[in-house]
C-alpha cells in the first residue's frame, strides 16, 4: 500500500482526522462524539482570552484545530473572551494574572480578532462565527450569577481540579476567589452557546480539561443537552515550557511584534525528534506528504529539507505568500555570503537581535558619513586610530561587504534596510546603526 493510502486526512470521520493531525490528547466520550459527527454538521468552539494585543503560537494548537474541523464541513465558534479576559484563568500558572482595565481589553480584542479572521472563514453566520462572551456574562448581576449558575456548582469538585488544588497547596502564591470561580464563567460559556447556538463540541489545550469537564457538566444540568470536549498537548519550548503571553517567551502571531522573518526561522530551527508532528498540526500539507517529507528528512537530516518546508507552510499560513518571499529573501541573504540589501528594518532586527545599536541622524548620511567616525560612535572601535588599523588590517565590514578604505564615507545607498546599517568587526561584532 502507498503512503498516500494508508495516511490520508478522512475529512468524513473528523476525530480520526483530529487523531491523526495531533490534535487529540484527550476526548470526553469519544464513541459517543464520533456518533454524532456522523449525524451531520457539529458547531464547536475554541476560547481566545485577550490578556494581550496579540496571540502567540500556542494558541495556533487550537486555531488550527478549528481550521481543519471547518474544512471538513463543521461549523466553528472563535470566541473572544471579553469577560473571561478580565479575571483570568488559573490553570497552569503559579501565579495570579494582572487584572487588565478596560482600554487594554479593548485593544486587545481587535487584534486577535483580526487574526482568528485571518485564518479560519467567518464572513457569514454559516460558515463561522466571532464571538465575546461579555456579551452575556456582562449582563449578569453577582446574585443572578449566584442564582443561575452558582446553585449547580459543587465547591467539592471545583477544590478537586489539578489547577486550582496546585494553587491552594502552594502557600505563597494561593488562589484568590476570582481566579476560583473563572471556571465557573467558562463553564457558562460553553451552556450558553449549547443553548443559543447548538454548539456541542469545545476543544482547548491539555490545561484546560477541567474548564471544558466543569462546562459539560453544567450544559447537561441546565439544559439537558450531552455536550463533548477534546483537549490537545500545549506546544512547549525544548525545555519543556509552556508557550505563552505571560511566560516570556512568545512567538507572536502579529507581524508587528514578531515579523515574518523571524517567525519564519522560529519554524526553521526546530528539532528533527519534532518535525513530523509540527508538520502535521501546523500545516496544511496532506498526511500523505508529510509522512513521505519525514522519511526522506530521516535519510538526510543535514539538508534540513523538512524544516524548510515547515517553515515556508506554517509562514504562508499566518503571512501569506508575500511574507513566506520576504523571510526566504531575508534568510538567504543574512546567512549567505553576499551584502546585504533589501532586507527589511525589522528582520535585521530580529537577525542581530543581541547587537547593540545606536540612533543616529538621518541627514548625516546625505551628508555623507565617515566610516572610522561611524566605528567610535557605534562603540566598535575607541578611537579613529584603532579605527583605521581594524579597517586596514581587513577586519570591518559594512552589510557584509568588507571594507578596506579607511577614507570611505557613507551614504543613503549603503543603507541594508529602509534605515538601517550593519557594522561588523571580525564574525562575530555586530552594530546596527539606525539612521531616522
Amino acid at each position: 500500500m502507498s503512503p498516500s493510502a494508508s495516511v490520508s486526512d478522512p475529512l468524513d470521520d473528523p476525530l480520526a482526522l483530529l487523531r491523526g493531525r495531533g490534535f487529540v490528547q484527550d476526548v470526553t466520550d469519544g464513541a459517543a462524539l464520533a456518533a454524532r459527527f456522523r449525524e451531520g454538521r457539529v458547531t464547536y468552539y475554541v476560547g481566545f482570552d485577550p490578556t494581550a494585543p496579540s496571540l502567540h503560537v500556542g494558541n495556533l494548537m487550537g486555531i488550527m484545530a478549528m481550521a481543519w474541523l471547518q474544512r471538513a464541513g463543521h461549523r466553528p465558534i472563535a470566541l473572544a473572551g471579553g469577560a473571561t479576559g478580565r479575571i483570568g484563568d488559573p490553570s497552569g500558572r503559579d501565579s495570579e494574572r494582572e487584572l487588565l482595565d478596560e482600554e487594554r481589553i479593548t485593544a486587545n480584542l481587535v487584534g486577535i480578532r483580526r487574526q482568528l479572521g485571518s485564518i479560519l472563514d467567518l464572513s457569514t453566520p454559516e460558515a463561522g462565527l466571532l464571538l465575546d462572551n461579555h456579551d452575556w456574562l456582562g449582563r449578569f448581576s453577582f446574585l443572578g450569577f449566584l442564582r443561575e449558575v452558582g446553585v449547580h456548582a459543587s465547591v467539592n469538585q471545583m477544590v478537586a481540579r489539578e489547577a486550582v488544588k496546585r494553587r491552594l497547596e502552594a502557600r505563597e502564591q494561593g488562589l484568590t476567589f476570582t481566579e476560583f470561580t473563572y471556571q465557573l464563567l467558562q463553564a457558562y460559556d460553553f451552556a450558553h452557546l449549547a443553548a443559543e447556538h447548538g454548539c456541542v463540541l469545545q476543544g482547548g489545550g491539555s490545561d484546560q480539561w477541567g474548564n471544558i469537564t466543569a462546562g459539560i457538566e453544567l450544559t447537561r444540568k441546565l439544559h439537558g443537552i450531552q455536550v463533548f470536549g477534546v483537549v490537545w498537548p500545549l506546544l512547549t519550548t525544548e525545555d519543556g515550557e509552556k508557550l505563552g503571553k505571560s511566560a516570556g517567551n512568545s512567538v507572536w502571531l502579529d507581524p508587528e511584534r514578531t515579523s515574518p522573518y523571524a517567525y519564519y526561522q522560529y519554524w526553521l530551527n526546530r528539532a528533527d525528534a519534532e518535525l513530523e508532528r509540527l508538520l502535521l498540526a501546523f500545516t496544511f500539507l496532506p498526511r500523505a506528504e508529510v509522512t513521505e517529507l519525514a522519511a526522506a528528512h530521516a535519510s538526510d537530516p543535514g539538508a534540513r529539507e523538512g524544516q524548510r518546508v515547515l517553515a515556508r507552510e506554517a509562514t504562508r499560513i499566518l503571512h501569506g505568500d508575500e511574507g513566506v518571499a520576504a523571510a526566504e529573501r531575508a534568510t538567504d541573504v543574512l546567512f549567505g555570503d553576499a551584502p546585504f540589501a533589501g532586507v527589511s528594518d525589522a528582520a535585521l532586527a530580529d537577525a542581530f537581535g543581541e547587537a547593540p545599536s545606536k540612533e543616529l541622524a538621518r541627514g548625516r548620511l546625505d551628508e555623507g558619513l565617515g566610516l572610522l567616525e561611524l566605528l567610535v560612535e557605534l562603540g566598535a572601535a575607541r578611537s579613529n586610530g584603532e579605527a583605521r588599523r581594524l579597517v586596514e588590517q581587513g577586519g570591518v565590514r559594512v552589510n557584509n561587504a568588507a571594507v578596506d578604505d579607511a577614507s570611505r564615507r557613507l551614504g543613503p545607498d549603503d543603507l541594508a534596510g529602509a534605515t538601517t546599517l550593519v557594522v561588523s568587526v571580525g564574525r562575530k561584532r555586530h552594530h546596527l546603526a539606525r539612521f531616522v
